[in-house]
């Protein structure tokens, strides 16, 4: 419908432009070429005005002749008889002699005879239709005083030059068609080039927008229309992607919900079986792992709305005066007895000082929690978590290095991404990294990793102490 409304705009406005163009230079031109055919006829008029009247001057002083039959003579052998027709006026407006054989003594319908006789320049025009045919006509007073000669007049026939002129508008006019015809046919291919295109475009991203991700455009040219399918391909290569990570996401914390969920179900189920027979160890040993897989829910479920916050705007910092070096400490003792469980080794050497920090004491911890976490879930029996911190005037780097699994150079730009997991076989729900890194970003910080696979990874979290 679009691409309709644009063709339509297109082909009026364009045609509609184009059309008062033409029709105003037609006309324009019609008018200017009427002048310039109709100046020539009055110039070749004229020039033979100025030869008569000097002729007529001539025979007024020849005293040899008679001079009203010098001025006969001169009108019979009229050399531009085939041309124009002169003719001898006498003051009745009786024509006395005329180079075309018309019978002397007739009168005719020209107005310009009188209008010459009244002019202080003693010379008319008229241009009018005579016996069915359109004339021009000059006439200009004698200049010679004489009874029986008032005037000469000269008229030309304007058929052929009206015939010219018609000519000539006619080509202008079928110029004017054929222009008319090439924009037709440039809108034609106009529509053909871009606004087909764009139809295409608006279609794929319609199927697009229902789902059909795997809907492509065809680049035909490198231009903008090219550079628009490329950026509608990109934009559904991202979007299948994130969708293919919300699936995994939805499928990994559905199964990270599941494992605790079964764990408590089982041994609320095993403890209830008991009754009266409590076995004290199997009973604290339920009891632990129902706490365990409680506080492993109730963690996640934490996740996933700070995750929710982090997505509307909604997450806030609740800042305090407190001891940086102290949160960190408290953290990885939280980690031994998990480590040492899975035969990992948790390398940490605290810092002697105080490094006093403006911040919000349980996000930063939250992020710590993470940072050591993700190591400990990436790292193998035998391997080892290294937690160190390095101190400048301006700055507070926390670093935690583990020698597990490490990252595919391909997936680390992704791994700070909603959603993105690196390694699908380990548990976790893939959003904690980018909320940790929207923490530390809400503090002035960063967080950045470094990685190569099979070798292990660096956490880097840079606080400025400028805040505390």
């Amino acid at each position: 419908m679009a691409a309709k409304k644009i063709t339509k705009r297109w082909l009026f406005n364009n045609l509609s432009i184009i059309m008062v163009i033409l029709v105003a230079l037609e006309i324009g031109f019609s008018f200017g070429i009427r002048a310039f055919y109709y100046n020539n006829v009055r110039s070749a008029i004229m020039a033979q005005v100025n030869l008569v009247a000097s002729q007529l001057t001539a025979f007024s002083e020849d005293s040899s002749t008679t001079f009203i039959a010098q001025v006969r003579s001169m009108v019979e052998n009229f050399q531009e008889r085939d041309r124009m027709e002169l003719m001898a006026v006498d003051p009745d407006s009786q024509i006395i002699f005329t180079s075309s054989g018309f019978e002397a003594g007739q009168s005719i319908y020209m107005p310009d005879f009188y209008e010459a006789l009244q002019s202080n320049s003693g010379t008319a025009e008229m241009i009018d239709i005579v016996n069915g045919e359109k004339i021009m006509a000059i006439t200009v007073v004698s200049p010679v005083q004489n009874q029986q000669l008032a005037a000469m007049r000269f008229a030309v026939s304007l058929e052929q030059v009206d015939q010219q002129i018609i000519l000539f508008i006619l080509i202008i006019t079928l110029i004017g068609v054929a222009i008319i015809f090439f924009v037709i046919f440039s809108s034609s291919y106009f529509i053909n080039s871009i606004v087909n295109p764009v139809g295409e475009v608006g279609e794929t991203a319609r199927r697009i927008a229902h789902g059909d991700f795997g809907a492509r455009l065809h680049k035909k040219n490198d231009d903008e229309i090219g550079e628009l399918c490329d950026t509608i391909n990109y934009m559904a290569e991202e979007l299948s992607a994130n969708e293919k990570m919300k699936n995994d996401f939805i499928s990994s914390v559905s199964h990270e919900l599941r494992t605790p969920l079964t764990a408590i179900k089982g041994w609320a189920e095993t403890l209830t079986d008991m009754k009266g027979d409590v076995d004290p160890e199997m009973f604290g040993k339920g009891m632990r792992v129902i706490n365990s897989e409680t506080e492993r829910l109730a963690q996640m479920v934490e996740e996933l709305l700070d995750f929710s916050r982090l997505q509307s705007g909604r997450m806030q910092l609740h800042k305090e005066k407190m001891d940086i070096i102290a949160e960190l400490s408290d953290t990885v003792m939280m980690y031994e007895e998990r480590a040492k469980h899975e035969h990992k080794r948790l390398i940490y050497e605290e810092p002697d000082a105080i490094v006093p920090y403006l911040g919000d004491r349980n996000r930063l911890r939250q992020v710590f929690v993470n940072i050591i976490d993700n190591a400990l879930k990436y790292s193998d029996s035998g391997d080892s978590v290294t937690v160190r911190v390095d101190l400048s005037e301006s700055y507070i780097r926390i670093s935690v290095i583990d020698t597990g699994c490490g990252i595919k150079e391909s997936d680390l730009p992704k791994v700070k991404e909603k959603f993105f997991k690196a390694n699908s076989t380990r548990r976790g729900s893939g959003i904690g990294l980018a909320v940790a890194d929207e923490i530390v970003s809400m503090h002035g910080g960063s967080l950045e990793l470094s990685s190569r696979e099979n070798i292990g990874t660096r956490v880097t979290i840079s606080l400025p102490l400028e805040q505390g």
